[in-house]
């Protein structure tokens, strides 16, 4: 291998931030030259785009083109109004495109010397599937970099006032997914049982009956505080406090709407302290 210093190891090695220039053997003449893009995989939040990292921001505006989850608002795509948009997004049991489809899909369209943007709602290594997508970019020998983005759990906890940590309640959190990657529900419940600790489920409102008696079933206690948060920080925003015990019929009542997450842990009576008169969802049902 050449070394460190020399032309061919540098023209090789050569990338900048709109992709990588491969030479053969050195040579600089255009008919050589072969260039391939990049891929990001970008955290796009709950969809407000006042959440976004300016790097996010920077990297969308670079674009050409970007492929998006179904959560990501339009507001976060016309940042970039001409990119091409690919929708590759996911709802509960229906899925737009295979997983493996969109790992060979982000390849394809770097390899033809595209700067890919693969949009996703929360963050990228969190539930996100990131970590397989980069793997398969990575194998194929293309350039991938990871954006952070505010997962939701962060999200909501900071536009409902329900601290996920708490000296007096909490000293920890669990993110838990709703499903296994069998499209199976998560049903490791010895593992939520703990008490000062915050569990923050990601993708599970439809399995809530099953949950809630799996909990209850395993020995938690009928009356953990318990919330439900719909649409996390946009203008139709709903929140459902209850128990553990009572939480499956107040929403059968409620009928808030996926997506959705749900928090369990003492911190969740905080909402009622640290929002005043702000009315909850069963609130304005009674």
């Amino acid at each position: 291998m050449p070394s460190i210093n020399s032309p061919v190891y540098q023209d090789v090695s050569a990338f900048d931030d709109i992709g990588y220039t491969f030479y053969r053997h050195g040579a600089k003449d255009d008919k050589f030259r072969a260039k391939i893009g990049k891929v990001y995989l970008v955290g796009a939040g709950t969809g407000d785009p006042e959440l976004l990292t300016i790097k996010a921001y920077k990297a969308i505006l670079k674009a050409d083109v970007i492929c998006y989850d179904n959560l990501v608002s339009d507001e976060i795509l016309a940042i970039n109004p001409t990119a091409e948009k690919i929708y590759v997004g996911k709802k509960c049991a229906k899925h737009s495109m295979p997983q493996q489809d969109i790992n060979g899909l982000l390849v394809t369209l770097a390899k033809q010397g595209k700067i890919v943007i693969r949009l996703k709602s929360g963050d990228p290594f969190i539930f996100g599937r990131g970590g397989e997508e980069m793997q398969t970019v990575v194998s194929a020998g293309i350039a991938c970099e990871s954006i952070a983005g505010i997962t939701t759990a962060l999200a909501v906890a900071n536009s409902v006032n329900i601290p996920l940590t708490h000296r007096d309640y909490a000293q920890s959190v669990k993110f838990v997914t709703g499903f296994l990657k069998t499209d199976t529900p998560n049903e490791q419940y010895a593992e939520l049982l703990a008490d000062n600790q915050t569990v923050i489920f990601y993708m599970g409102l439809n399995t809530l009956p099953n949950l809630t008696q799996g909990l209850l079933q395993a020995g938690k206690s009928a009356d953990t505080p318990f919330a439900i948060i719909s649409n996390v920080s946009r203008d139709n925003e709903q929140v459902l406090i209850g128990e553990l015990g009572t939480i499956q019929d107040l929403q059968a009542k409620a009928q808030l709407l996926s997506p959705a997450v749900m928090i369990m842990g003492d911190v969740v009576p905080l909402y009622h302290e640290l929002n005043g008169n702000k009315q909850t969802y069963q609130d304005l049902l009674a």
